[in-house]
């Protein structure tokens, strides 16, 4: 699968069930999206296409998708929150801590939606690695 860096790359995971007021908070389920290029810390000295790579302890702090959903989501009692990655190539270490990729599954709105990287951030390098 292809590494994943600052170029691009978006994480997507549905449902996020977030409370909406309408008039009284319902529950409703959104997508939840978060860009690779807002991640935060990067790997700055590895390059992948001229970017900084990502790994396992890069996050997004802010995703989207759930903004209606503004009385907080129901498993994590937050809107908007941060996504992390939970899997990646554990036999590829960048900076000590194993690379994510295309297909890397992740945790996004804190802990109340299960997502993966669906977009890639660039097509030149690939994580051969189990």
């Amino acid at each position: 699968m292809f590494a994943n860096c600052q170029l691009f790359g978006v994480d997507l995971a549905f449902p996020d069930v977030c409370l909406t007021p309408m008039p009284a908070p319902t529950p409703i389920p959104y997508p939840d999206i978060a860009l690779g290029p807002t991640a935060i810390p990067n790997a700055f000295n590895i390059l992948f296409m001229g970017m900084p790579a990502h790994n396992m302890a890069t996050i997004t702090p802010l995703t989207n998708g759930d903004n209606p959903g503004v009385a907080t989501g129901v498993a994590s009692g937050t809107v908007m929150g941060p996504s992390r990655h939970l899997t990646g190539a554990f036999t590829v270490l960048l900076k000590g801590t194993p690379a994510t990729r295309l297909t890397s599954v992740s945790l996004q709105n804190s802990t109340n939606a299960i997502g993966m990287r669906i977009v890639p951030s660039q097509f030149k390098v690939l994580m051969l690695a189990p």
